[in-house]
C-alpha cells in the first residue's frame, strides 16, 4: 500500500476489529460471523486482535460512517487498548478513511484495504504478483487525497493557481495511470503464455476439475489428499493464492488435471476479481467444478451463496450437470448432526459429496463421482490389428476400457468410452483403427 499501509517491518502491531451492522442490509449471515471472519483476516495480517465489536449502524454518516458518539467512544477505546491499527470491516470513502485516522489517531483500514494486504504478501508467482499490485493501485488511484494530507492545505501563487500539494497529488496520480498500463501490458504477455499452456492441456485430452470455495473451506487439504501434492494447507483465510495445478489419477487409471485456486469470500473486492480474473478461468474451462464447503461450519449454507455469487461475476455456467457439491470436514461432526447432514447430502439435487479431507473419508466416493462426469460419452468399440499397440495403450491413457477382447490373429477390440475432443484426437492418430458403435 502507500503511505497509510500497515508496516511489515514494525513489531507486532495491535488491531481494534469493527463490524458495522447495517440495518436493512439483507445479509443472511450473523454479525457476530462476520465479525470473526473479519478477525480472522486481521490475523492473517498478523494484527494482534486486542479488541472486536458489533457497531449497530441505524443510518450512515457520510463524513465518518459512524455517528459522531460512536466515533468518540471507539476513540476512547483504541487509547485504552493502545491500538496501532483500525479493521473496519465495510468499504470506507476515501473521506471517511481520513476522518476516522484523525478521529482516532491510528491506521484505519477498510476490508477492502485489508484482504488487498493479505494478497500482497501471499502472491508468490509473478503474475499473482501482478494481480495484486494492479488491483492494490487500482484501489489506491482513488484515495490519493489522504495519502498527501500533508500537502493539502498548502496554496501558492495568485487567484486560483495550485499550491504543491495539488502538483503533488496531480503527479502522483498520473504515475499511478502510467504503472498500471505498464501492469496491464506485463499482464497480457503473462496471460497469454496461461493461454498458450491451456491450449496445449487441451490438445492432451485429459478432462479437467477445479476446486473453488469459501476460503478456509479445505480445499488445498482435499487438493493434496487427492492427488498426494504438498501444497500449504493451513487453519488460515487466503493461506493459498496462487492457482497450483497437479495430476489426478481416476479409479480406473484414468489421469485428469486438478487445480486449487484462491479461496473465496464474502463481498470479494471488485478490484481483485477484475484482476483474478484471467487465473480463474481455469474455472471457467473446469470440466468439473467442484465446490468445497466447510460443512461443519454454521455458515455454511451463506458461505456456499457468496461463492456462488462470484462465479456468476466470473460468468461460471451454473450448470448442474458439471458442479459437485464436496461437503468437507465431516470429522468435525457430532453424531447427531452427522445424520441429519447424510440425509441432506443425499437428497440434494444433484447428490453431495460428503467427505473428510484430513482422514480421507469419502475421497473414493468423490472420485468415482468425478469419473462418471467426465466419461458421460458413451463407450465404442476399437478393433486395432495386430502390431498397434501405439493405439491400444493411447486408448488406456486416454479413456476408460470396458472390454477387451485379444484376437488369436494379434488384433484387440476395445469397448472404451472417450469424450469427443479425445476421440477426434485418435481418429487423427491411428487412422488404421476401425472404430463402431459398441
Amino acid at each position: 500500500m502507500t503511505a497509510k499501509s500497515i508496516d511489515r517491518e514494525a513489531p507486532v502491531q495491535g488491531a481494534l476489529v469493527i463490524h458495522p451492522d447495517r440495518e436493512g442490509r439483507g445479509s443472511s449471515r450473523e454479525p457476530d460471523a462476520r465479525l470473526e471472519e473479519a478477525v480472522g483476516l486481521a490475523q492473517a495480517l498478523d494484527l494482534e486482535v486486542r479488541e472486536a465489536l458489533v457497531v449497530p449502524l441505524r443510518k450512515l454518516t457520510p463524513a465518518t460512517l459512524f455517528g459522531k458518539g460512536k466515533v468518540e467512544e471507539i476513540a476512547d477505546l483504541v487509547r485504552q487498548a493502545e491500538v496501532d491499527v483500525a479493521v473496519v470491516d465495510d468499504a470506507l470513502s476515501p473521506v471517511q478513511q481520513r476522518n476516522l485516522e484523525k478521529a482516532w489517531q491510528c491506521k484505519v483500514i477498510d476490508r477492502t484495504g485489508l484482504i488487498l494486504e493479505i494478497f500482497a504478501r501471499r502472491a508468490r508467482t509473478r503474475e499473482g504478483r501482478l494481480q495484486v499490485e494492479l488491483a492494490r493501485l487500482t484501489y489506491e488511484r482513488s484515495r490519493l487525497v489522504r495519502t498527501w494530507t500533508h500537502l493539502e492545505r498548502q496554496r501558492g501563487g495568485f487567484g486560483v493557481m495550485g499550491g504543491p500539494g495539488e502538483t503533488q497529488i496531480e503527479t502522483d496520480r498520473r504515475l499511478i495511470a502510467e504503472k498500471i498500463g505498464k501492469l496491464k501490458r506485463e499482464l497480457v504477455e503473462v496471460r497469454r503464455t496461461r493461454t498458450l499452456q491451456r491450449s496445449a492441456r487441451r490438445r492432451v485430452p485429459y478432462p479437467t476439475v477445479a476446486l473453488v470455495g469459501y476460503t478456509n473451506a479445505g480445499k488445498s487439504t482435499l487438493f493434496n489428499r487427492l492427488t498426494q501434492a504438498e501444497v500449504v494447507a493451513e487453519d488460515m483465510l487466503f493461506a493459498t493464492l496462487d492457482p497450483t495445478i497437479r495430476n489426478l489419477k481416476l479409479p480406473d487409471g484414468r489421469p485428469a488435471i486438478l487445480s486449487d485456486t484462491v479461496g473465496f469470500i464474502s463481498d470479494l473486492p471488485h478490484e481483485l476479481v477484475e484482476a483474478f480474473r484471467a487465473t480463474l478461468e481455469e474455472v471457467r474451462e473446469a470440466d468439473v467444478i467442484l465446490h468445497v464447503r466447510d460443512i461443519a461450519s454454521p455458515e455454511s449454507a451463506a458461505q456456499a451463496g457468496d461463492v456462488r455469487e462470484v462465479l456468476v461475476r466470473l460468468g461460471v455456467e451454473m450448470d448442474e450437470r458439471r458442479i459437485v457439491e464436496v461437503w468437507n470436514k465431516a470429522d468435525l461432526l457430532a453424531d447427531e448432526a452427522r445424520e441429519t447432514v447424510e440425509g441432506d447430502a443425499r437428497r440434494a439435487h444433484p447428490p453431495a459429496v460428503l467427505v473428510s479431507a484430513t482422514t480421507g473419508e469419502g475421497c473414493e466416493a468423490l472420485l468415482r463421482t468425478i469419473s462418471g462426469l467426465v466419461d458421460e460419452a458413451p463407450p465404442i468399440d476399437v478393433y486395432a490389428p495386430a502390431g498397434e499397440g501405439a493405439a491400444i495403450a493411447w486408448l488406456y491413457r486416454h479413456g476408460r476400457v470396458i472390454e477387451r477382447n485379444d484376437g488369436k490373429d494379434g488384433s484387440v477390440r476395445l469397448a472404451v468410452s472417450l469424450t469427443p475432443q479425445a476421440m477426434g484426437q485418435f481418429e487423427q492418430l491411428f487412422p488404421q483403427a476401425e472404430v463402431r458403435p459398441h
